[in-house]
């Protein structure tokens, strides 16, 4: 078990992204993963409330209500550890004061639950001053409605910004950053955002982390992927330099008796900061390979051979 930055949140270092509730798994398959996952040691669950207004027919929301669902029939709520993210949902944009309290109640509704573990700001919001959006924050850690605040998708400028903001207005700590991070996209992370990291102790949560599926190795050519829900996210991921690094890890994984995607995810934790990758499953069979990511100690040689291969993605 690992600690959520300077929280005190233990949780098993792999985090189960939330985003396929509702979307490529119903609620009967969602439940299913949800139940595999736990039974193999895993506790953090990573969702949104707008999870998954993207997909057609949605309107967001669908995930948290699963979860919601799910703990309430497991009676598990106080044995999983729960981080959902306000400023997407089509009903509550951006991170003004009002809007925050408002999404929290709703997600609160949604999760079937009194409090939130991790709340992120989910996306920059430049329309409303910082100070207000973690004054906000801070009002529902004091109600006891959310445990801990935390970042994602913000640029080292504006990290840097709200740490040196809650330092000075006395707000709470944010404990983790959830940056986009794989072997077929490190300029978000690695660098400045990295170092904010390390010197801050925040938890280090990256989301794509199997690059929606491209770096399980199941995906050869574009042609794989046509008609696929996942069409739009994963093709970006598509380049000669990248399926290079797909290759690599299919002979690691060889070697070793293990899954590519366990590889993949084996890597980012032997990165400088790395808390807990989100991975998700649409399906049960793919879990074992997420589990098994955590006690895949690779060499120093394979680190660098697939960090090399890494280097030479654009």
């Amino acid at each position: 078990m690992v600690a959520i930055g300077h929280s005190d949140l233990d949780i098993f270092p792999l985090t189960l992204g939330g985003n396929t509730f509702g979307w490529t798994s119903d609620e009967a398959e969602s439940f299913e993963i949800l139940d595999a996952f736990t039974a193999g040691g895993g506790n953090f669950v990573d969702t949104a409330d707008s999870y998954s207004a993207f997909a057609d027919g949605n309107s967001g929301g669908e995930s948290e209500t699963i979860i919601g669902n799910w703990t309430r029939a497991r009676r598990n709520r106080d044995e999983v550890v729960i981080a959902t993210k306000v400023s997407r949902h089509p009903e509550f944009r951006g991170l003004a004061p009002d809007n925050i309290r408002a999404a929290a109640d709703a997600s609160l509704a949604r999760l079937q639950t009194d409090h939130i573990d991790v709340y992120y700001a989910h996306y920059d919001d430049d329309e409303t001053p910082l100070v207000e959006s973690l004054a906000a924050f801070d009002e529902l850690i004091e109600a006891g409605k959310i445990r801990y605040v935390a970042i994602s998708n913000y640029s080292p400028a504006r990290v840097r910004e709200w740490l040196e903001l809650a330092k000075e207005h006395g707000f709470a700590r944010t404990v983790a950053l959830q940056p986009h991070y794989n072997l077929v996209a490190r300029h978000d992370y690695e660098g400045v955002l990295q170092t904010l990291a390390v010197e801050n102790e925040l938890a280090v949560f990256p989301y794509f982390a199997l690059a929606a599926g491209f770096l399980t190795g199941k995906y050869r050519t574009r042609e794989d992927l046509a008609g696929k829900q996942r069409e739009r996210l994963t093709s970006g991921y598509f380049s000669d330099a990248g399926l290079d690094v797909v290759q690599g890890l299919r002979e690691i994984a060889e070697s070793r008796s293990a899954e590519i995607s366990t590889v993949a995810l084996a890597w980012l934790l032997a990165r400088p900061g790395i808390t807990a990758p989100i991975a998700s499953a649409s399906r049960i069979s793919q879990l074992p390979a997420l589990l098994d990511a955590p006690a895949l100690a690779l060499t120093s040689q394979e680190v660098e051979k697939l960090t090399v291969l890494s280097d030479a993605v654009a």
